[in-house]
C-alpha cells in the first residue's frame, strides 16, 4: 500500500489526513493524486466507497491560493446530499490550508446562497441546476476556475444533466484541468471525454478492488409474498445498530418503511419524491441514531457516506452488478466487518449467479428464520442488555427489593418476568407490499423497452380472460414501465 507521505502531500493537508486517521491511499487515490498534481486530466472509473473525494480533491487543494477569495475549484455532482457530503470532506482536507469550500444545490434559498457566494469560497461544490442558474444571473462567476471536477457522472448522465455538464464546462476556461470521476463508462461520458478534456489519463478500480473485503454477503431465497415477514425476523435476529434496506420503487420504499413502522421497528424510508427538508432530516435521524433502519432506492442513497451502518438488506435484487456492488460498499467501511443479505425470489437465482460471477465474489445461502428464532433473538437481545447491566455493578440498591420478590416467587418467574419486560415483542400487524416482477438474467441483458412491452403483452392477455382487474397483469405492465422510471427515483 502507499502512503499519503509517499506522495508529496503538503504539510497543512498532512496535517489534515492525519487529524481525519488517514495513512494509507486507497488505489485510486494513490494513482489519481500524482496524475493529477503534474496537471493531467484524469478519468477515474470507480465507485463511490473507494475514497475518490480525497483523490480529486487532494490536487485541487494544492492548487489552490488560499489568500485570493475567489472560486478556483469546481466539483459537479448529481445530489444535494453528494454535493453536501463532498463539501463538507474538502473542508475537512483544506481546514489548516484555510480553503473554504460552499456546496450549492437546489432546495435552498437562491439569496441565502447568494449571500455566501460573496464571502468568497474558493471552492464550489454544486448539482447542476443550480450551477447553471447561478452561471446565468453572474452570481457564480467560473472565469478562475482551474481545476473543474465531474462526480459520479454516469449517474447524472441518468438524471438527464449531459447537456447542462456540457455548458458548464464550456463556461470554464480553456486551460483549465478536468478530472471525470465515473462508475461506468457510457458514450456519452466518453464523449465528453474526448470533446472537453486534454489527453485525460485513464484510471480503473477493478471490480475486486470496489467489492470490499470485510462485507459477508449472504442471499436467502425466498417468494416475493413472505419478503416482508422474513425482513422483520431477520432485523430481530441481528438487532442491527444502522441498517440500509434497498428497494426498487419509491412505491415500495413507502411501503416497506410504512410497515417496519407499524410493527414496532424505528424505520423511515428515503427517496427522490421526498421535500429536500425531509431528506435532510431522515438522513440527520440515521446519522444521529434516532432512526435504526433507513429504507432507500438506489437514486435517493447516491453518495451517501453514513458510518456505523452494520448490515444492508436488498429487499430486491438490483438489476445490475455495479449497483449490487455500490449498495453493499454502504456497510464495511473504515475498518469495520458489515453484513448484507438480498432476497432472492426463486426465479431470480440465474441473475444472482450473474452477480456473483461479475463481482467475483461468493454469496452464503441462509435459510429464512421462522417466528421462533425471531422472538428467541430479541430474548438473547434481552439477556445481553441484563448481563452488561450486571457487568456494571451499580446494583446494591436493588437487592433488597430483589430479596423480597424472590421471596414471594421463584428465581426462575422473577428473571423470566424481567426478560418479557425487556423483550421487544413485535405487533403483530397485517402489512401488504405491492408486488414486483422478478429480475431475470434475460431482462438484465435485453432490457430494450419493446422487448418488455412485448412480453407484457403476452402475459397480459393470458391473464385477461379471467377479467382486467386481475393483480397479475396489472403487475406486469406495471413493470414493463419500469425501466424507464427508475432513473427518478
Amino acid at each position: 500500500m502507499t502512503t499519503f507521505n509517499e506522495l508529496g502531500i503538503s504539510t497543512p493537508i498532512m496535517k489534515a489526513l492525519e487529524k481525519m486517521g488517514f495513512e494509507e491511499a486507497t488505489p485510486i487515490q494513490a494513482e489519481t493524486i500524482p496524475l493529477a498534481k503534474q496537471g493531467n486530466d484524469v478519468i477515474g472509473q470507480a465507485q463511490t466507497g473507494t475514497g475518490k473525494t480525497a483523490a480529486f480533491g487532494i490536487p485541487m487543494l494544492e492548487k489552490i491560493d488560499q489568500n485570493v477569495k475567489k472560486i478556483q475549484g469546481l466539483v459537479v455532482a448529481p445530489t444535494r446530499e453528494l454535493a453536501i457530503q463532498v463539501a463538507e470532506e474538502l473542508n475537512r482536507l483544506g481546514k489548516f490550508k484555510g480553503v473554504r469550500v460552499l456546496p450549492v444545490y437546489g432546495g435552498q434559498h437562491m439569496e441565502r446562497q447568494i449571500r455566501a457566494l460573496k464571502d468568497g469560497p474558493q471552492i464550489v461544490v454544486a448539482t447542476p441546476g443550480r450551477l447553471l442558474d447561478h452561471m446565468r444571473r453572474k452570481t457564480i462567476r467560473i472565469n478562475m476556475v482551474q481545476t473543474a471536477v465531474l462526480d459520479e457522472a454516469d449517474e447524472m448522465l441518468n438524471m438527464g444533466f449531459i447537456d447542462d455538464i456540457r455548458d458548464i464546462l464550456k463556461g470554464i476556461p480553456e486551460e483549465r484541468q478536468t478530472l471525470l470521476f465515473s462508475a461506468t463508462m457510457p458514450k456519452e461520458i466518453r464523449n465528453i471525454a474526448n470533446t472537453l478534456m486534454r489527453s485525460p489519463k485513464e484510471i480503473k478500480v477493478k471490480s475486486k478492488e470496489m467489492t470490499v473485503e470485510n462485507i459477508d454477503q449472504y442471499f436467502v431465497e425466498v417468494p416475493e409474498k413472505y419478503k416482508f415477514d422474513t425482513l422483520n425476523n431477520h432485523l430481530d435476529i441481528h438487532g442491527p445498530d444502522l441498517a440500509i434496506i434497498f428497494s426498487r420503487t419509491k412505491k415500495r420504499v413507502d411501503e416497506v418503511a410504512e410497515g417496519l413502522q407499524a410493527r414496532g421497528f424505528r424505520a423511515e424510508g428515503i427517496h427522490g419524491d421526498l421535500t429536500q427538508g425531509k431528506r435532510m432530516s431522515v438522513l440527520n435521524k440515521f446519522k444521529n441514531g434516532r432512526v435504526d433502519v433507513l429504507v432507500a432506492t438506489d437514486v435517493a442513497a447516491r453518495g451517501l457516506d453514513i458510518s456505523g451502518v452494520t448490515h444492508v438488506y436488498n429487499f430486491d435484487i438490483p438489476q445490475d452488478p455495479e449497483s449490487y456492488v455500490h449498495r453493499i460498499g454502504r456497510t464495511g467501511r473504515a475498518g469495520r466487518t458489515g453484513e448484507a443479505i438480498s432476497f432472492i425470489t426463486p426465479r431470480e437465482i440465474a441473475h444472482l449467479k450473474l452477480i456473483e460471477k461479475t463481482t467475483k465474489s461468493k454469496m452464503k445461502r441462509l435459510m429464512p428464520p421462522t417466528n421462533q428464532e425471531a422472538k428467541r433473538g430479541q430474548q438473547q437481545i434481552a439477556v445481553s442488555n441484563i448481563l452488561q447491566t450486571i457487568e456494571q455493578k451499580e446494583l446494591k440498591e436493588y437487592h433488597q427489593t430483589a430479596n423480597e420478590l424472590l421471596q414471594d416467587h421463584d428465581s426462575i418467574t422473577v428473571i423470566a418476568a424481567a426478560l418479557k419486560m425487556l423483550t421487544k415483542e413485535r405487533r403483530e400487524t397485517p402489512v401488504q407490499i405491492s408486488s414486483v416482477a422478478p429480475i431475470s438474467v434475460k431482462k438484465a441483458h435485453h432490457s430494450k423497452d419493446n422487448n418488455r412491452r412485448s412480453n407484457n403483452k403476452r402475459h397480459y392477455g393470458k391473464r385477461s380472460q379471467g377479467g382486467r382487474n386481475q393483480g397479475g397483469g396489472g403487475g406486469r405492465n406495471r413493470k414493463g414501465n419500469f425501466q424507464k422510471r427508475r432513473n427518478r427515483d
